[in-house]
């Protein structure tokens, strides 16, 4: 007997079929001894290596970088390789450039882009001149003895390029701040392009999607005027020679201490004892191991100042913020280490211990930008912009740096992933000093984000996280790449599988991919693995496609037994496990726990409840769940 009126439904905006909702996934990747079904590498998984000594010079007044690089290039790969491919990303700024075609041919300032001025390449002890193949920002060594499988490759290279300007809008480039001028440097130099087991070389043109990689080890040399501080990813080499011993001193005060150390303090940065000496050229040389890349940032103007990192199993590493006195203050950047320090720790605990000897913040151009064991963030950054900023790019240390994620093609797993992680870091730093993190487009008075994401899901237009990246438009790059992308890993966490399970499996694909390339297909192959639940209806209905979710209570009714049931209904394509709070006379409350699978044969299902009598059933009464239409979640007995 029908004992309830219920809410009228809503139009629905598709007709839910369960099985289209819950077919199996095409994941788009064989499993073969490379890459196993259980998203782990293979017994037989390789990857080519890439180790780079480079030596340039920086002159800050003709604004060019000059320098020569050699790499020792490795084939690990089964195959005999009888090209290189290069990536020459300053070719960015050329006139007529893919990225400016790309970006709806709005002009941007230019450069000549990267020059090879010399290119040699030598395989088993025979040394040849090449002449480059330069095709927009990549080029194609073609070689006049193949490369074979296991053999190594020196390349040697002279190169110059103009530095582009703040205003070029790129990921590197120069400014002149109140102190002088600030130089921050990353494509700096011609680095290898990947060669993998799934396309063989990968050479996507830079469109400004950023970057997808080699793991190697690298020495780099940088020669600046005297009276300039270079920070770089890495180790500094030679301290001896480009800081006084004051400085020297005060660093290893640091690497001691957790409280932050001045090292240069901001009314010392004019002063002429605070360089080795004056007048001429300083050469800086630093040192990074088992990474993709290297940046810098030097200018004669930057404060410098740095504090112990602690890492699990005693092991340390240290924070260090460079910024020109403009930026000083407890409210700006006189915090910045304390926020870098604090990230590292706590992304090292939660997920994988942090590898590098350094942790790097600076304040100058190219703001909001990370590579790895050095961030670009603003001069202007302070309080909890300048929180949130530090926290989300030392972030990237993760993902992508030390899980190397192509990012040119699937900008969805660095962004999400990492927006995902510092989610967690706002809400725990200093008990929720900046928590909760909110994307000010989402989220303008700290919201609730399955209520944000809702217009991007209702979006025809907007497109799904799993389309290439260089597709995603400006308008939809944050709402799907970031916000959506970090949302589906939240709600996985803490709706679909649980924290107790998801966190380990998590943890595990990190530390197997650490310093490898997973695909997307190898995270939903360990996810679902190590966490044992098929999940093809999540990545199909989040990832694959951009469905809404629309459950309801359909009718509160009483079985001839005389028991209570529950009608819920699934009204559209996507559904998730869902809380019912079935309410009783006298207040009492009872809460079931709905798998997905209760929609997998039926949109509609009858719950049978704990005995009693009903006055309420409530889906998602918590408002955890991204529900298009909350009108029509509960149901009452009249």
């Amino acid at each position: 007997m029908l004992i309830s009126a219920l809410i009228a439904v809503g139009a629905s905006a598709q007709t839910y079929q369960p099985r289209e909702t819950f077919a199996p996934f095409d994941m788009g990747q064989p499993v073969n001894r490379y890459r196993s079904g259980n998203g782990l590498p293979g017994p037989d998984y390789w990857q080519n290596r890439a180790d780079y000594a480079i030596r340039a010079t920086l002159d800050p007044v003709a604004k060019t970088i000059t320098g020569s690089v050699d790499i020792s290039y490795t084939n690990n790969s089964p195959d005999t390789l009888d090209v290189l491919w290069l990536q020459l990303d300053q070719n960015l700024y050329r006139v007529g450039s893919r990225s400016g075609l790309a970006l709806g041919g709005v002009p941007r300032a230019s450069t000549e882009g990267m020059t090879l001025d010399a290119v040699s390449v030598e395989v088993n002890g025979r040394k040849t001149g090449v002449t480059p193949f330069v095709t927009d920002t990549r080029a194609q060594f073609r070689l006049a003895q193949p490369l074979a499988a296991g053999g190594k490759a020196t390349i040697r290279i002279r190169y110059h390029y103009l530095i582009p300007a703040e205003a070029f809008g790129g990921r590197t480039g120069w400014l002149t701040g109140k102190s002088g001028d600030i130089f921050s440097i990353a494509q700096w130099y011609p680095r290898m392009a990947v060669y993998d087991d799934l396309r063989g070389w990968d050479t996507l043109p830079y469109l400004a999607q950023e970057f997808y990689l080699e793991y190697g080890d690298f020495d780099y040399w940088i020669t600046v005027p005297s009276d300039m501080l270079v920070a770089g990813s890495g180790e500094l080499q030679n301290p001896g020679e480009v800081l006084t011993a004051q400085q020297r001193e005060r660093l290893a005060q640091a690497r001691g201490s957790d409280r932050t150390v001045l090292i240069r303090s901001p009314s010392e940065v004019t002063a002429p004892a605070t360089r080795p000496r004056t007048g001429g050229t300083r050469t800086w040389h630093y040192r990074m191991e088992n990474t993709r890349d290297v940046a810098f940032s030097a200018s004669a103007a930057f404060a410098w100042d740095a504090a112990r990192i602690n890492l699990p199993g005693g092991k340390s590493s240290i924070a260090m913020s460079f910024y020109p006195p403009e930026s000083q203050g407890r409210d700006r950047w006189g915090r910045s280490t304390e926020y870098l320090k604090d990230s590292v720790e706590r992304f090292s605990a939660k997920w994988f211990p942090y590898p590098w000897p350094a942790a790097v913040n600076v304040a100058g151009p190219a703001a909001g930008m990370e590579y790895p064991g050095i961030v670009f963030d603003g001069i202007d950054d302070a309080g909890k912009e300048l929180f949130w900023i530090t926290a989300h790019e030392i972030g990237h240390s993760w993902y992508p740096m030390i899980v190397g994620f192509d990012e040119r093609r699937h900008a969805w797993m660095d962004e999400g992933f990492n927006t995902f992680i510092d989610i967690y870091q706002s809400d725990e730093f200093n008990r929720g000093e900046y928590g909760p993190k909110r994307d000010s487009e989402f989220a303008p008075g700290g919201g609730n984000p399955v209520d944000e994401v809702l217009p991007v899901l209702a979006d025809p237009d907007a497109p799904p996280i799993l389309s290439r990246s260089d597709t995603v438009t400006e308008k939809y790059r944050h709402p799907v790449t970031y916000f959506k992308s970090a949302l589906g890993l939240k709600l996985l966490r803490e709706e679909i599988i649980g924290p107790e399970r998801f966190d380990p499996a998590f943890r595990r694909f990190t530390a197997a991919w650490a310093f490898k390339h997973p695909k997307p297909a190898d995270f939903f192959r360990a996810m679902e693995s190590e966490a044992g639940e098929d999940l093809s209806w999540w990545w199909r209905g989040w990832y694959a496609n951009n469905w809404q979710m629309d459950l309801a209570v359909a009718g509160i009714e009483r079985a001839k037994s005389g028991e209570t049931l529950v009608r819920v209904t699934a009204r559209d394509k996507l559904v998730m496990p869902a809380t019912l709070r079935v309410t009783y006379a006298g207040g009492r409350s009872v809460d079931l726990k709905l798998p997905a699978e209760t929609f997998i044969r039926q949109p509609t299902t009858l719950i049978l409840v704990p005995a009693g009598r009903v006055i309420r059933a409530e889906l998602d009464p918590d408002h955890h769940l991204p529900d298009r239409d909350r009108s029509n979640n509960a149901g009452v007995v009249r």
